[in-house]
């Protein structure tokens, strides 16, 4: 049986990745320049949120960490400190920081307390002086918080629990929880003047269940409404409130009636709530101070563990609880005891019902997503099936069997994206963990960077966004330490100090595009190729265009760095990202201007799951090209062919010459062709621009397909992506244009030795 309590953490660790992703939000903002007070409000909302459920759980690091981090941004919410680009700096890791806390809370692990001291003693640093100042100038008043145990059963002869009501250790003591009271005032020396122009409010707060799953807990909002002045609080509990071992620690059981007195007005009142805004029912009403002191009670007593203990037993009447029926269903609360009679002017009626509940999501674990992915892949072919049998049996296209067939395509279809559509994700999440390695690695190579991000709200298969990550760290990586120049370079070429890294993301042609570009020195070409003669990667003394050169940074063992770093120069990078982005059905390439930067280009399916393909035929094989990678089909003529050698070809298209390439000869199952006169051929388009004509025998069908991977039985099979089941039963192989065209002979005419022989 599922741990409940287990379901609870789990849920907090997804909540704080909604909450961090917010955090580096607002982070970016305050960055760009607009640190305004809602800006901050977002960054210290998330912060405290992460604390509060932290708390609840007992993850003691995340919440002291995440205690100093809300004192310095609470610190520039109350205008004590200035935002400028070294606080945000500190702020961003910070941010980092707190993202390994929480990483490392839901591993069971432990952070090196040498990793977060640094930054703490910044944090410090920064607060310092905002507050010796306000030490000097803070005031205490009298207050006190009093909890009425009325109404709460089965509390009897539960001693040992009693530990489990106690207010929680705060990070920064005990003394913290509340200003100072009675005795406890008058050791500190704390002046008790009272202040002018004193108002009376009475604040009803009652909490949704969502309030507690968010991870907010009602004592720090409690402690700040006694920052503004006396309070005093009473509590009501349900009147069904169940046993203690039948509680739920996201019940919302409970509701409070607060009075304070305070020179503050209504509305500094209401911004302590607003983190919790439609997570609460909450007024907030001004009554007059007679009403109240007739209501106050005696504060100067001490509470009696043991009579509280007596009265929970003396309040046990299990005949007057009334237990819903449906645990579902939502309790109601006490009307016994309330804090003023119901005809005093005033006084608060019974809290609102609650509000309708938002919008309901339901979090599901990925392998049933997959197995769902899987069932839907064979719908797809078993409805192949069905319209090749159709096709065969002859039935003509008005008939009711075509018609119904037609619409479970389409049916099919619908099913087919929408199944894709639980799967994709925003790349959102991916381009905020590179902003971190941007930080590090300019702070590893002494550089001054920044991250630009563009289209983070691009949607891509979960799986490719989890297997994306490594290829563009190493990107991001390479663009700071070799396509940024260092900070006198860059003053020399008349470029700001600050290098700029661009990553984007968009949807082009059914695929989705992302780039990694940087305003850098570009590729020194000559350099590039320079060291690749050295290191006998190619032979020396070759003419090679810029293309070409651009490549050889994707050769195995191939490195530009001059000496080994933790970033670079073990010949191990773009090589093992090319490798990655193949095995996702990817390409990647490379343009760059020497003196304004280089930009590297990845084309990666949207999902791999299905694709629309070409079934093609060649000899009497069977095979599929994703139709995404087709710009057009050309029926090719003597006039279009023109001979380049011995044994390559090329074809004329729209006054360019295009590479031919004889797929049945590349692929083994022939001898090229003497001619290609009435041949067909399918035109690719690359991304970094290059085209080739593939020669087929023949075209069978457009269709969509469902991907079943080689990699796991085969390796990797060069020039096959993938392969899949057609409507007959008969497998498919899924080609992979840009490997047969990076890998291919070229030969496309006979062997005129063998001729002559023949």
């Amino acid at each position: 049986m599922t741990d409940p309590m287990q379901e609870i953490r789990a849920s907090f660790f997804v909540e704080c990745e909604e909450l961090l992703e917010a955090l580096q939000d607002g982070l970016q903002t305050m960055s760009d320049g607009s640190a305004d007070s809602e800006t901050i409000n977002v960054v210290f909302r998330a912060v405290h949120s992460i604390k509060g459920g932290a708390g609840a759980f007992g993850l003691d690091n995340l919440v002291g960490f995440a205690h100093k981090f809300e004192n310095t941004l609470d610190a520039v919410r109350a205008g004590g400190l200035v935002v400028d680009d070294a606080l945000v700096s500190l702020f961003y890791r910070c941010g980092d920081i707190l993202s390994d806390l929480v990483r490392a809370a839901r591993d069971d692990e432990l952070l090196d307390p040498a990793l977060i001291e640094p930054v703490l003693e910044e944090l410090l640093k920064a607060t310092g002086d905002v507050v010796e100042e306000a030490e000097e100038t803070l005031e205490f008043t009298p207050t006190a918080l009093v909890l009425d145990l009325g109404g709460i059963d089965d509390l009897a002869g539960a001693e040992d629990d009693m530990s489990d009501l106690a207010v929680p250790d705060d990070p920064a003591g005990p003394d913290d929880l509340l200003p100072a009271t009675g005795e406890d005032a008058e050791d500190s020396g704390a002046p008790t003047a009272e202040p002018q122009h004193r108002r009376t409010f009475r604040i009803v707060f009652s909490p949704e269940p969502e309030l507690y799953s968010s991870g907010n807990e009602p004592l720090f909002l409690f402690r700040l409404v006694a920052d503004l002045g006396e309070v005093t609080a009473k509590v009501e509990a349900s009147a069904t409130l169940p046993a203690l071992d039948e509680l739920r620690v996201n019940d919302a059981l409970l509701t409070w009636t607060l009075v304070l007195r305070t020179s503050a007005d209504k509305a500094e009142i209401a911004e302590i709530f607003e983190f919790v805004d439609g997570l609460c029912q909450l007024e907030v009403t001004e009554v007059s101070q007679e009403v109240v002191m007739a209501e106050t009670p005696d504060l100067s007593a001490k509470p009696d563990i043991g009579a509280i203990h007596a009265a929970a037993g003396e309040m046990d009447r299990p005949d007057e609880v009334q237990r819903s029926a449906d645990p579902g269903e939502q309790l109601s609360p006490v009307d016994e005891a309330p804090l003023l009679e119901p005809d005093t002017p005033g006084a608060p009626t019974s809290p609102p019902a609650r509000a309708a509940a938002k919008s309901p999501t339901v979090r599901v674990d990925l392998e049933r997503i997959d197995r769902l992915v899987n069932l839907v892949g064979e719908l797809v072919i078993n409805q192949a099936m069905l319209a090749q049998s159709v096709t065969e049996a002859g039935l003509p296209n008005n008939s009711p069997v075509s018609s119904g067939l037609d619409e479970l395509q389409h049916l099919t279809r619908n099913i087919q994206e929408s199944v894709m559509m639980i799967r994709a994700q925003p790349v959102k999440s991916l381009f905020q963990r590179m902003g971190r390695i941007v930080r590090e690695a300019s702070t590893a190579v002494r550089k001054n960077a920044r991250l630009v991000t563009e289209g983070e709200a691009t949607e891509i298969d979960k799986t490719v966004i989890e297997r994306l990550s490594d290829p563009l760290t190493h990107m991001i990586r390479n663009a700071v330490d070799h396509g940024l120049e260092n900070p006198v370079d860059r003053d020399a070429a008349g470029k700001p100090e600050r290098g700029t890294i661009k990553l984007t993301a968009g949807h082009r042609s059914g695929r989705v595009v992302i780039e990694v570009s940087d305003d850098g020195g570009g590729i020194n070409r000559p350099k590039v190729q320079a060291l690749a003669e050295a290191k006998g990667l190619i032979p020396p003394g070759q003419s090679l265009s810029d293309h070409e050169i651009d490549n050889l940074l994707f050769l195995p063992g191939f490195s530009t760095a001059q000496e080994v770093s933790d970033l670079s120069g073990r010949g191990v990078g773009m090589d093992v990202v090319r490798s990655s982005i193949n095995s996702l059905g990817g390409r990647i390439a490379i343009t760059s201007v020497p003196g304004q930067g280089t930009s590297f280009s990845i084309s990666l399916p949207l999902t791999l799951a299905v694709l629309d393909g070409m079934v093609v035929r060649i000899e009497d094989e069977t095979m599929v090209v994703p139709l995404n990678a087709i710009a057009e089909t050309l029926t090719l003529s003597d006039n279009d062919i023109r001979a380049v050698g011995p044994r390559t070809r090329v074809v004329l298209v729209r006054n360019a010459f295009v590479p031919l390439l004889d797929l049945g000869a590349e692929l083994g199952y022939r001898s090229p062709r003497a001619s290609y006169a009435g041949s067909i051929a399918l035109l690719i388009v690359q991304e970094d621009g290059t085209r080739a004509a593939l020669v087929v025998d023949q075209i069978d069908d457009q269709r969509q397909v469902v991907i079943k991977g080689l990699q796991d039985s085969y390796g990797h099979v060069p020039g096959v992506a993938a392969a899949t089941i057609l409507g007959d039963g008969q497998i498919a192989l899924i080609l992979d244009p840009s490997d047969l065209i990076a890998n291919a002979s070229g030969l496309s005419a006979p062997d005129p030795a063998l001729q002559k022989a023949g």
